[in-house]
């Protein structure tokens, strides 16, 4: 189905494009494809004014209209922006854009703009998780419950008695951490590194970060450095977390030589990308005890195999099936971030989530 809005206005002749700022001066139009539901496309229509909207169902519809289309929302293709004359802005759907970019769009001038940071906390909430359940061995008893099997991690042999209390540090307290006793290294302080620190800072936990971008240090980050600085926060961390997209700069960060950077109780903690870490080095390095285990959420290619080695690693490793980001909140996010941008590109405003194309971010 074709949906379009009717364009009511006109404006003065020559649109520019001056960085993330759109100045619009003749009849627009907004071309969907794949399409959204009736009622998305409704709340799109409205907020788009005198702007024409095109809900397309197949790409030769969408085609059809790309000549004379100022912005597109959805899945743009190579085929698709060819057929553009006059593209100014383009709105992705995720917030990824590693399989999103394609050369002709990263050299095209059309401004690029993603769905960043409607995750953030849904995702860190997901990390402590993890790092919860590393500290207190919580997938460790999910799996012994399920055997109804009775062990505390450390041996039932260092139980402390009633009579005498605990007087000296035992190996159950030695296998059940405390919090505020750790160190996070969060790789990647975007909105999801930046969560995350939130969080485990409420936990009293230290945090220390790196990014490429220079940035001030939120008061409770530590340290906050540059990607250079990434081998000191490998070994000063009992919690790896990688908070990176996937970038030209990112892919397959992580091998055998971060592995053994890291602490050899330490655990890595990947919710970014999966094609950062290198699962056969992972694999190797847990293998050889050079880090205590891994929780990830993000694999190089995915759904990981039912015959991959790292699920028989239960005891050490917790795989999530690319659920981190899920949320009864995020659709709410997503269409307002849409809605929020289609007014302001209306309005000739700078428009949100602005992406460097060369950067993939």
């Amino acid at each position: 189905m074709e949906h379009s809005g009717v364009v009511a206005t006109s404006c003065e002749v020559g649109c520019t494009v001056k960085g993330a700022r759109i100045s619009v001066d003749q009849l627009m139009k907004l071309v969907i494809h794949p399409p959204v539901e009736l009622e998305r496309f409704e709340r799109i229509r409205a907020i788009a004014d005198s702007m024409a909207v095109v809900n397309a169902d197949i790409e030769e519809h969408a085609l059809r209209h790309m000549a004379d289309a100022d912005s597109f929302f959805g899945k743009i293709t190579p085929r698709l922006l060819a057929a553009s004359s006059r593209l100014r802005w383009v709105q992705a759907p995720t917030a990824s854009l590693e399989h999103y970019l394609f050369p002709e769009l990263v050299a095209h001038p059309c401004v690029l703009t993603n769905m960043r940071g409607l995750f953030s906390d849904v995702i860190a909430d997901q990390v402590m998780g993890y790092i919860i359940c590393f500290a207190r061995n919580l997938h460790v008893y999910v799996l012994q419950a399920a055997a109804g099997r009775w062990a505390p991690v450390g041996g039932e042999e260092s139980r402390v008695g009633f009579a005498s209390g605990p007087g000296t540090v035992n190996n159950i307290d030695r296998a059940h951490r405390h919090l505020a006793d750790a160190t996070v290294g969060v790789v990647g302080f975007g909105a999801i590194g930046r969560e995350v620190a939130r969080r485990a800072a409420a936990f009293g936990m230290r945090v220390i970060a790196v990014d490429p971008k220079p940035m001030d240090r939120p008061p409770e980050v530590a340290a906050l450095g540059s990607v250079e600085e990434v081998p000191q926060l490998l070994g000063q961390s009992d919690y790896v977390v990688i908070a990176a997209p996937h970038t030209p700069h990112s892919a397959a960060m992580f091998r055998r030589p971060q592995f053994r950077q890291m602490k050899r109780d330490a655990y890595l903690i990947n919710i970014g990308r999966g094609a950062i870490v290198v699962l056969d080095d992972l694999v190797a390095a847990l293998e050889a005890g050079e880090i205590a285990g891994a929780a990830l959420d993000v694999f190089e290619n995915e759904p990981l195999p039912p015959d991959h080695p790292l699920w028989r690693m239960p005891g050490r490793v917790i795989l999530t099936p690319h659920v981190a980001g899920y949320s009864p909140r995020i659709a709410g996010r997503h269409l307002e971030t849409l809605l929020d941008n289609v007014g302001r590109f209306v309005r000739g405003e700078p428009l949100r989530n602005v992406v460097d194309k060369e950067k993939w971010y």
